[in-house]
């Protein structure tokens, strides 16, 4: 029986035997959930036996079962056999412009927006920065979600549209959404009306040439950009992955890359360690899982997930596949330049955070579900499963500003996951979904694959 299911029985049951001679007292909003283990979000061991009181939202209690004392009328739901970590923060994708298979701007509507933050949800994804590629109906719909939070949708943050050089942003169709600036002026104005439009924490600069497609956006330009942008009390994050270029941006003050510092082939140099020793405040979201991925083999054991066929389409299942990547791919992969690259910026101190690229062409249309094979590739690329929750929740918490998420701790918001099985033990097992919290209120996933399930769009 689903956990929220239990929750509502024993209120239920609690309001039948509440006497009715005299008026009832104000019922409790608390609720006790306790026997899991607990992982509360760091890298420390998780708590045996837990125990946790949810109010009006928020954590308000934490600590072991026996030592955590329910509110009077509070309801208890017991975890015993679950685990429970903080829901996930993802940095990095791209909202709107994904619906199933098809990838166009005339996909970008208040309805799939809506639906791929209720994706995310359902795969315990508290809050999501659509980072770069905003439209302004994009605007407008974090701001009514921001006033009135639904209980089913991840929190809705937005970089606004980026900068690049004119036509020079990601792959059609996000190709024009970024401001497309050619003088140092034009990128601080950009700049300025992105601060004026209230965007979230960070403005995304693209320094690619799309191995030769576009015009790389120049050193005169993104430092013009960066300078207006921490002038404003803004801080800016890059899609940049040549090693030479990733240089430059960091030289130039850049406060985060949302891709890994490397190309394929280049390895992480002295130089690019000791730039990063440098400036320690500089975040990494290391981005490495897409449905191009080579890491896991031509047909993934992960293909057969249950969790995929609760979300998604055949055909979305059969994309996955990788028919044309060798056998030997992933020893090949683990043997190559992106462990290597991951261990030099862990021993150098870097932050990594989380981003999947969610509704780009890296991370195609699987919103929720590719965070969590994230984290899996953190693990493949030498992370350990708690390194690897730990920048998915409480990493990518502080680097996006969201001092209430990313941690099961007192006072903040109630995001969290209930799992069936051990993460710590397995990072897969982290898509073994019982239950998701958000903002303290059970998401009904049995609603939602109901409705993907039953009405499913083929482009």
């Amino acid at each position: 029986m689903a956990v929220h299911t239990i929750a509502l029985i024993v209120v239920s049951s609690l309001l039948l035997l509440s006497g009715c001679t005299s008026p009832p007292a104000a019922q409790s909003t608390a609720t006790l959930f306790e026997g899991a283990r607990l992982i509360v979000g760091d890298e420390g061991a998780p708590v045996e036996n837990a125990a946790f009181v949810v109010e009006n939202g928020a954590f308000t209690q934490v600590g072991r079962a026996g030592e955590v004392r329910a509110p009077d009328g509070a309801a208890r739901v017991s975890l015993a056999g679950k685990t429970v970590m903080p829901a996930i923060i993802d940095a990095h994708g791209h909202l709107g412009y994904r619906r199933g298979a098809s990838f166009r701007i005339e996909n970008y509507t208040r309805e799939n927006l809506l639906d791929h933050l209720q994706r995310l949800a359902y795969h315990g994804v508290a809050a999501f920065m659509s980072m770069g590629t905003e439209r302004d109906l994009g605007y407008a719909l974090r701001d009514e979600l921001r006033a009135a939070p639904p209980a089913a949708v991840a929190l809705f943050l937005t970089a606004g549209r980026g900068l690049a050089m004119p036509n020079g942003g990601p792959a059609p169709p996000l190709r024009d959404a970024p401001y497309g600036v050619s003088t140092p002026d034009e990128a601080r104005a950009a700049v300025r009306e992105l601060a004026a439009k209230k965007i979230d924490r960070y403005v995304k600069i693209w320094v690619d040439d799309r191995e030769g497609q576009v015009t790389k956006l120049t050193p005169e330009l993104f430092t013009a950009a960066i300078d207006e942008a921490h002038r404003l009390g803004l801080r800016t994050a890059t899609h940049t992955q040549d090693r030479e270029d990733v240089k430059a941006i960091l030289r130039a003050g850049v406060d985060g890359l949302a891709h890994p510092p490397w190309r394929l082939g280049q390895e992480v140099d002295e130089e690019l360690v000791a730039l990063f020793k440098e400036r320690p405040h500089v975040f990494v979201l290391l981005t490495l899982w897409g449905t191009r991925n080579q890491i896991f083999g031509p047909r993934p054991a992960w293909i057969d997930d249950p969790l995929l066929g609760e979300t998604f389409t055949e055909e979305d299942i059969r994309l996955l596949e990788n028919p044309k990547v060798p056998a030997d791919a992933p020893a090949r992969w683990k043997a190559g330049v992106v462990p290597r690259g991951v261990a030099r910026l862990k021993a150098a101190g870097v932050r990594f955070g989380l981003g999947d690229d969610a509704g780009a062409t890296n991370g195609a249309q699987y919103f929720g579900f590719g965070a969590h094979m994230e984290m899996a590739s953190m693990v493949e690329a030498g992370l350990t499963p708690a390194e690897a929750i730990t920048a998915a929740t409480r990493n990518s918490a502080e680097i996006l500003g969201l001092d209430r998420l990313g941690a099961v701790a007192v006072g903040k918001s109630a995001d969290f996951i209930v799992l069936d099985a051990n993460p710590l033990e397995n990072i897969h097992n982290t898509r073994r979904i019982n239950a998701v919290y958000l903002r303290g209120q059970a998401v009904d996933r049995a609603a939602l694959r109901a409705k993907w399930t039953g009405a499913r769009t083929t482009e």
